[in-house]
């Protein structure tokens, strides 16, 4: 679609349509132009305006919760597979994730995911996701577009490629929705270590990697310990 308020309130509204009818048909993805009053983690505005990718889906997702990938790792690194093709090899170890759900690109966001699960009687219906992608569009003090990296006219920073891109890195996210520990492989190998520990609870830590859930493991001295992020 060209303009809406946000592709998650439009998601919901075709899925509510769907489901009426039953479970609805998956995977299902709504696709935006430019985004009105998009939004990213703990509810903050997200800036969508014309030339990047804004994006909400519902995947379909193996049902036991025991069981599965966490969806923020998965989306995550199947993104991060897509844009890594598009960079000069020897710019590709400059794509990092920043835990929980952000990749950075020379330390600036480039992307953002959102993942929620949708469940009924402790089983996954499905699984949730918004995405946003920062391709040829202007973008504020922190971030970086794609285009400031691959140049104004190259071919793979036009919206509806990029989109396609990141509609194969949902494919491989649903693909390895069974398989948390090659998703945890995948996630940790990308992710941004900080230089400096991290306060949790009152105590510096040093992040040690990543669990099969999503959580980030930390270190301080003898002790471990995992922070969590509810979305």
């Amino acid at each position: 679609m060209g303009v809406c308020a946000s592709t998650e309130l439009e998601l919901e509204r075709w899925l509510a349509q769907e489901s009426s009818a039953g479970d609805p048909l998956l995977p299902l993805a709504v696709l935006a132009r430019h985004q009105s009053f998009g939004h990213g983690q703990q509810g903050r505005r997200w800036s969508s305006p014309p030339g990047g990718v804004w994006l909400s889906a519902a995947l379909p997702w193996p049902q036991d919760p025991a069981v599965i990938a966490a969806p923020s790792l998965a989306v995550v690194v199947g993104v991060a597979r897509e844009i890594e093709a598009l960079l000069p090899p020897m710019r590709r170890q400059a794509l990092r994730i920043k835990w929980p759900n952000d990749l950075l690109l020379d330390g600036r966001k480039l992307a953002g995911v959102l993942p929620r699960l949708r469940l009924r009687a402790g089983r996954i219906r499905w699984t949730q996701v918004g995405v946003g992608l920062n391709g040829r569009n202007p973008v504020p003090r922190g971030a970086i577009s794609l285009q400031q990296v691959l140049g104004r006219h190259h071919p793979a920073v036009e919206p509806l490629r990029l989109a396609a891109r990141v509609l194969r890195g949902l494919e491989w996210a649903v693909a390895q929705g069974g398989q948390p520990e090659l998703v945890r492989r995948e996630a940790e190998r990308r992710l941004e270590l900080l230089r400096e520990p991290l306060i949790h609870e009152g105590r510096l830590w040093q992040v040690l990697g990543l669990e099969t859930d999503g959580a980030l493991r930390l270190g301080s001295g003898d002790d471990r310990t995992l922070l969590r992020r509810r979305f």
